[in-house]
């Protein structure tokens, strides 16, 4: 196998890749702070700019356009993920990262070199920046495979750094209120493109990286000396790497009913589990993309139009989403304690193991549930101070979100399945996701009723973590039950 140092390079490469570049769209609300000084989408409004105005009044009509180009960019990630999971798949690591660089290049090219005069191209550099971020993580997962047992904590790490990469745009504002223009700042992140590809050709391999990982098997550095060996192992690797995060043993198949019921992808579609996991992920996550596509617009209401507070609190919610890669982490190593735990207490009792498995992710479903719910309560609430609690709320939340999503799907599918599943349900959660924008024009006259509705909303989440609890306390009682 290849070296310890060249594994460590790539783990610890890929983790800064990640948490430099790979989301940093859902650091929005700091670049919108930056766009409206720069008075992009001013021409929509009626008030003559003010260089020297600490307050002025939102204007309507231009935080719209912001959060239509936000609500079409978290669309394209979410959507995005099917298609750029095909791409990896079909044409491994090499070609997607291409892909990804030249998607990510031309994106932040674009951004430099916009202007208010030309603000519509945001519209078409944003989900540039999504996608090619999009393609960065998921080639970066695999790097899990490299480290056997410690896997699953390694690609949560990763999924928490791919949230922390919204602090990248409050580094921007932060330059950009030093004097470094914004173009500067988005040249330098293109210039960066040239360590993407020394990255990709030093430190990552040509196809996929196999799980379990051979003894003989090398990449990058080592392709001299193990290309044939590389080619070798391609036919064993499993095609969906997040599969790998929570893959259960051989001992661990699911009960001749369960095995039944779930054999074909159709199955899966269309149980009930399926269905309850997608209204989960899709009102947590819809809460998530309202809150961040309309936060600076929140924060600008809430602080009476003074920009000298709404800076400030622009910079605590940046400063809080980057703690997001030291909380993901928790959610994968809970779910491995319980369901170490679980399966010795299935071997003891004779019970079913699928069961057990299955029941490891309930926990993790019902925090994320109760998390978002408070996160949504504080954010209900129109006082400045409070939006202190809604952030730290936010990201433990939004960090617990996208590992319990995979996890939930390698537990409760059967592993084949799994690449298409989650291909499938982030897509559907992302047409879902699109209604955020007539919610959020339709909470700017009636936020009361627009907040109760998806306060309800949240607390239909908890329906998911029940049921799956009931169904797995069933298939303990009765290991053929069907599910």
């Amino acid at each position: 196998m290849a070296g310890l140092p060249l594994r460590v390079a790539t783990l610890l490469t890929g983790l800064l890749e990640c948490l430099c570049f790979a989301g940093v769209l859902f650091g929005w609300t700091s670049l919108v702070y930056v766009f409206k000084a720069e008075y992009y989408f001013k021409d929509l409004c009626n008030y003559e700019p003010l260089s020297n105005a600490t307050r002025q009044a939102d204007c309507k009509a231009q935080s719209d356009m912001f959060l239509l180009i936000f609500t079409v960019a978290s669309f394209m990630n979410n959507f995005m993920a099917f298609p750029a999971g095909y791409i990896f798949d079909r044409f491994k690591t090499t070609v997607a990262r291409l892909i990804a660089i030249f998607l990510y290049t031309s994106a932040t090219l674009t951004i430099a070199f916009t202007s208010a005069d030309l603000a519509q191209l945001l519209f078409l550099a944003m989900p540039m920046l999504t996608v090619g971020g999009i393609l960065f993580l998921i080639t970066n997962l695999q790097v899990g495979n490299l480290f056997g047992k410690h896997c699953s904590t390694i690609i949560t790490l990763y999924n928490g750094a791919f949230d922390s990469s919204s602090a990248v745009f409050l580094i921007v504002k932060l330059l950009y209120e030093r004097d470094i223009k914004l173009r500067t700042s988005f040249l330098f992140l293109s210039v960066c493109s040239v360590w993407h590809v020394g990255r990709t050709f030093l430190l990552m391999p040509r196809g996929h990286i196999p799980y379990p990982v051979p003894p003989d098997y090398s990449y990058g550095l080592c392709l001299r000396f193990g290309t044939r060996k590389e080619k070798r192992t391609a036919e064993h690797e499993v095609r969906e790497l997040q599969s790998k995060e929570f893959l259960p043993s051989q001992e661990e198949n699911p009960g001749p009913g369960q095995q039944q019921e779930l054999r074909s992808f159709r199955s899966c579609v269309l149980s009930r589990r399926f269905a309850w996991h997608l209204v989960w992920l899709s009102v947590v996550q819809l809460w998530h993309y309202f809150f961040i596509g309309t936060l600076n617009s929140l924060l600008t209401k809430l602080a009476g139009d003074d920009r000298e507070q709404v800076s400030p609190y622009t910079n605590a919610f940046a400063i809080t989403q980057f703690f997001g890669v030291l909380c993901a982490p928790w959610n994968g190593m809970l779910m491995d304690h319980l369901k170490q735990k679980y399966q010795k207490e299935a071997k003891q009792t004779g019970s079913s193991s699928s069961a057990a498995t299955l029941c490891s992710t309930v926990p993790s479903l019902a925090l994320t549930s109760l998390l978002c719910l408070g996160f949504a309560l504080c954010a209900s609430i129109p006082v400045l101070q409070l939006q202190y609690a809604t952030f730290i709320l936010q990201v433990l939340s939004r960090s617990f979100l996208y590992g319990g999503n995979a996890a939930f799907l390698t537990q409760a599918f059967p592993a084949e399945h799994f690449g298409k599943l989650f291909g499938l349900v982030m897509a559907l959660s992302a047409i879902v996701s699109l209604i955020q924008f007539p919610i959020a024009t339709r909470s700017q006259s009636d936020p009361l009723y627009v907040s109760v509705g998806l306060l309800l909303a949240s607390l239909l989440t908890f329906v998911h973590p029940f049921l799956v609890y009931r169904e797995c306390r069933a298939q303990k009682a009765s290991p053929s039950a069907s599910s």
